[in-house]
């Protein structure tokens, strides 16, 4: 189960989700200098828009995408708040492929396999959509836009 799984926060602080036990959550691999970083604006929306109803929007950058995320922790946060407004939980950078994937994108990847059933992100802002429960997940490509997901959100909500 993805709740039990430890994630740190940009400040450093290791948690869990269990906190988030019971909410819909949209898990993001960010990247500060990538084409589809204007992508935070669409995901702060969905957070605006949804809390309220048990959304919540998990970003975690991510530096193995021609290195597009170099920045510090500090830095990050700096950059997400002051470009996009972004409220949302932002977490310390991770890998979401090869041997140092973090396991929370390893479950997130065999719950929803991408094209032809490949358990690969293949870039930037590859969105994950879990129910409640913690263990539907679906996968929106990094070029499907945050409001794309509304329909899915809503259903789950």
């Amino acid at each position: 189960m993805i709740y039990d799984i430890p994630v740190e926060t940009l400040s450093g602080e290791t948690r869990t989700l269990r906190e988030y036990e019971g909410k819909v959550l949209v898990i993001v691999n960010t990247a500060s200098k990538c084409g589809l970083t204007p992508q935070f604006e669409g995901l702060e929306a969905l957070w605006r828009e949804y809390q309220g109803r048990g959304l919540v929007v998990l970003g975690f950058p991510c530096n193995q995408f021609l290195w597009q995320e170099p920045g510090s922790s500090a830095e990050i946060g700096s950059f997400c708040q002051r470009n996009y407004g972004v409220s949302f939980p932002m977490h310390a950078k991770v890998a979401v492929n090869g041997g140092e994937t973090h396991p929370l994108f390893r479950a997130l990847k065999a719950a929803a396999p991408g094209p032809l059933g490949l358990e690969l992100v293949r870039w930037n802002f590859t969105k994950f959509l879990v129910n409640r429960r913690g263990d539907r997940v679906r996968r929106f490509a990094p070029k499907e836009l945050p409001s794309s997901m509304k329909g899915a959100i809503e259903a789950l909500l």
